[in-house]
């Protein structure tokens, strides 16, 4: 099957393998079967055979899988190797918290830019990045050619960037504002980031768990 034509569900999966086989290839595993890979990650051998199948079948009968190689597979296939360059919009506590703690360089992208309305943040330095007036956004944009935008600002300040963006030649933003990009411009890629969400959700499991006999 083409990469292109692989389901949602499973290039949803793909991270979660590449960070399993990422961990388990610095504690020097060579090779791992379907079943061992089972027992780490949570996933049936026979769900990991078809996924892996999918992405073109990377496992030898009786060997399993090389890690090394597998993992630089997955890699290739997420894109963690082209660099997209990102900027970030929105320097309040979660944007600092989103530029400071995640390794964008180990997931296939080169921070490159910090915006923000609030014009006493101009110059600080986060992630050794100094912050931008937004007013400056267009020339930015201009010189250097961003394609991903990562968006941790309010909803209703988000449509009128998210369209600007869009114009200056964005094609994918990681989405933490609750402004649904995708409906407005179905020509991008969108990963909405919902904390909110999650958290009921974990509200709603830890009052569901089965109580032991």
């Amino acid at each position: 099957m083409p990469k292109s034509d692989v389901s949602l569900s499973v290039i949803k999966r793909l991270p979660r393998y590449y960070r399993f086989l990422g961990e388990i290839k610095k504690a020097g595993v060579q090779r791992i079967s379907s079943g061992e890979l089972s027992k780490r990650m949570g996933f049936t051998a026979s769900q990991i055979r078809q996924d892996l199948n999918c992405l073109g079948g990377f496992g030898q009968q009786g060997y399993g899988y090389n890690v090394e190689q597998l993992y630089g597979e997955i890699g290739k296939i997420l894109g963690v190797d082209k660099k997209a360059k990102t900027i970030l919009i929105g320097a309040g506590n979660l944007g600092r918290a989103v530029a400071s703690h995640m390794s964008f360089e180990e997931r296939g992208f080169n921070l490159i830019g910090i915006f923000d309305r609030n014009e006493a943040l101009a110059g600080q330095l986060v992630r050794n990045l100094p912050i931008r007036h937004i007013d400056g956004l267009y020339d930015f944009c201009r010189d250097n050619n961003p394609t991903v935008a990562v968006l941790c600002i309010p909803s209703e300040s988000a449509q009128e960037i998210t369209d600007e963006l869009v114009k200056l030649g964005v094609k994918g933003f990681w989405n933490f504002s609750h402004y649904d990009i995708a409906s407005h411009h179905p020509e991008v890629a969108v990963e909405n980031v919902h904390l909110s969400d999650s958290l009921m959700t974990l509200s709603y499991h830890i009052n569901n768990i089965k109580k032991s006999k």
